[in-house]
């Protein structure tokens, strides 16, 4: 079944310059697709032809009847004094109109002996328990607790919460209304990794329609199934996920030029051979001339393909700084207090040269503080941060300012660094600032395009510890890209803090996790890091009692073997924590080691055999843990 149809659909903002131009697209039920674009190439008016709230000049916009849609960056404007709880339970507004009839319906039959009462009470009463209306306050608190709206946010003022707050808010009245289609514009922008990952478990689980446009590539890995991307105004399509449609859209792109070539290399063959033919046809042969004519116009016929052209890629590079000496920074008991409210206690981290560290955590956990204690723009309350004598920092804030925003691009290169006005043009063309637009005044910039041009800003420093607070926060995939190829040719310190998985995992080779107030610290990828998060939790699962302690007491035990079992249960736990404490210390062994090329591929052999044996451990406990609980009874 069809649940969404899009045909033909032409939009054009200004004269002469269209947007949409014939994009068609048909969905079915149950598809997840991932819409692609650069910014500006009509993702969002998509989404607003969708719901009506913008017209096309040409093309329709069909779905399916009955289909109820909601879309995530439309915020709905509620009555002054709507608290968070208040906007919550506006989701089940059907249900409370139904339960309020079923009161009254109940207060006639108390009155009356009507069948057609009793009759309208048991209907509405079968549609309100289907519709879920009895497991309402257990369906919120799943929703909340996943996408971190607690207690205290639920009772505050709709109207008082950001920007971000507001987005998380609707997306959680979307998911308790039970939405057919599912429209999410930048789901992810504004939640931290934990809800990200229940959203995505969430969707999985999803039976109804999805249609995501998304910046966030892991998101997009984890949740779309088919891959569609506005190019010139059209739908190119990809059936697969984004690590396919990468793979594809390069394969497409390789194809193309091999087209693009032969047939470049065949219109070279016949032009020399029409020059030929002009030059004899020249010399009085007129059979000639016209077998020339007739070639030029088989030359035209030949000239169907484009050339294909790539994105640009970012030239510039980070000017990096010799790191000399042992360590790059010390943390010592480190505390910082905010409001009554503890951000952290007693962190101790010692960081050595050439580390690329990921600073992970909640919102609002405090690690923007941290970065800032280290920058020196936050006093602690206790406790000290030292950087080597040869360390020079280069800071990207999450909050993007400049001194004077009036400025125009070119102007304020030339104000902040030490360049001439060729050099600034050609820096900030490096960052895809060309043409007229380095003449836009800083403050008419977007906050990608400003982020972007604080790094063009910082790549005139010779830096040896870079510093970034959500690099990629605002930034569509090209620009993340752009990025990406920056730090990845800087082989300086990093210490970053983002809520982009793809990032963490391409940069990181250390994982800090601040979480109640205290760091933990692990040496590693982020795949490594979740993996051994899932065998913590896998660990406390299996060994955490069933039943409360009283009632497994009331229980009569079964005799014999119980004890031998917990020996050997007990053996298995210590086995499990040996081999993981050896595995902490090869992946320490491999950062001392990687310049020793021999050296690494021998404990990543060692590591690879761990692993197998780990899994077999696991194994080996979980089916022992079993045994012993059926022995316990």
């Amino acid at each position: 079944m069809i649940d969404i149809q899009i045909t033909g659909l032409v939009k054009e903002f200004e004269v002469g310059k269209r947007i949409l131009d014939g994009f068609t697209l048909q969905i079915d039920q149950g598809e997840r697709v991932g819409l692609l674009g650069k910014n500006g190439a009509g993702k969002t008016t998509i989404f607003r032809m969708m719901t009506g709230e913008v017209e096309p000049d040409e093309g329709t916009v069909a779905i399916a009847p009955g289909k109820q849609l909601g879309l995530i960056s439309q915020i709905p404007v509620y009555p002054s004094g709507y608290t968070v709880q208040a906007v919550l339970d506006t989701a089940f507004t059907r249900l409370h109109q139904m339960e309020e009839e079923m009161g009254q319906l109940a207060a006639r039959m108390g009155e009356e002996n009507d069948p057609g009462v009793l009759a309208r009470y048991d209907k509405l009463s079968a549609a309100f328990e289907r519709g879920g209306g009895y497991d309402t306050e257990t369906r919120m608190n799943k929703v909340c607790n996943g996408l971190n709206i607690d207690e205290d946010m639920r009772s505050r003022l709709f109207a008082d919460l950001s920007g971000g707050e507001k987005t998380r808010i609707n997306l959680a009245r979307l998911i308790l209304e039970d939405t057919d289609i599912l429209l999410l514009d930048e789901p992810t922008n504004h939640l931290d990794l934990n809800a990200t990952e229940w959203l995505e478990g969430y969707l999985e689980q999803f039976k109804g329609t999805v249609l995501a446009i998304s910046h966030d590539r892991w998101f997009l890995d984890k949740v779309v199934r088919r891959v569609v991307e506005i190019q010139d105004g059209q739908a190119e399509l990809y059936s697969g996920n984004y690590s396919f449609y990468v793979e594809e859209k390069e394969r497409r792109y390789q194809e193309r030029m091999r087209r693009y070539d032969k047939e470049q290399a065949k219109i070279a063959q016949l032009e020399k051979a029409a020059e030929q033919l002009r030059m004899w046809a020249f010399q009085g042969m007129d059979k000639t001339y016209r077998r020339a004519k007739s070639m030029e116009k088989r030359i035209e016929r030949l000239h169907t393909t484009d050339k294909p052209t790539r994105d640009q890629k970012l030239t510039a590079r980070f000017g990096e700084r010799e790191f000399h000496g042992d360590e790059a920074m010390v943390v010592s008991n480190l505390t910082k207090c905010f409001e009554g409210r503890t951000l952290f206690a007693g962190l101790n981290l010692e960081v050595a040269g050439g580390e690329r560290i990921a600073l992970l955590g909640d919102n609002g956990s405090g690690k923007s503080t941290f970065l800032k204690i280290i920058m020196g723009e936050v006093e602690p309350d206790d406790g000290s941060v030292y950087l080597g004598p040869a360390i020079r920092v280069g800071y990207l804030p999450q909050i993007i300012l400049f001194e004077r925003p009036d400025r125009n691009l070119v102007d304020t290169m030339l104000y902040t660094q030490d360049c001439s006005v060729q050099e600034a043009r050609d820096r900030l063309a490096a960052f895809q600032f060309r043409g007229e637009d380095v003449f836009k005044p800083v403050s008419a910039l977007s906050g990608g395009e400003q982020s972007r041009l604080r790094l063009c800003m910082l790549m005139d420093h010779r830096i040896n510890l870079l510093i970034l607070d959500e690099p990629t926060n605002h930034l569509d995939i090209n620009s993340r890209e752009w990025i990406e190829g920056a730090v990845d040719a800087y082989g300086g310190n990093l210490l970053f803090v983002s809520h982009d998985r793809y990032f963490i995992e391409k940069f990181a080779n250390r994982i800090w996790v601040l979480e109640q107030g205290m760091i933990t610290d692990f040496r590693g990828t982020y795949r490594e890091f979740r993996a051994a998060r899932e065998r913590q939790e896998k660990f406390k699962a299996v060994t955490k009692p069933d039943r409360a302690p009283e009632k497994q007491q009331d229980k009569p035990r079964r005799s014999g073997g119980t004890k031998e079992l917990e020996k050997q249960v007990r053996a298995a736990e210590r086995a499990v924590e040996r081999t993981e404490i050896r595995l902490d210390e090869l992946a320490q062994a491999a950062e001392e080691a990687a310049s020793d090329y021999l050296k690494l591929q021998e404990i990543y052999a060692q590591r690879e055999e761990l692993e197998d044996e780990l899994a077999r451990l696991y194994t080996q406990w979980e089916q022992l843990a079993a045994e012993l609980e059926q022995a316990k009874g």
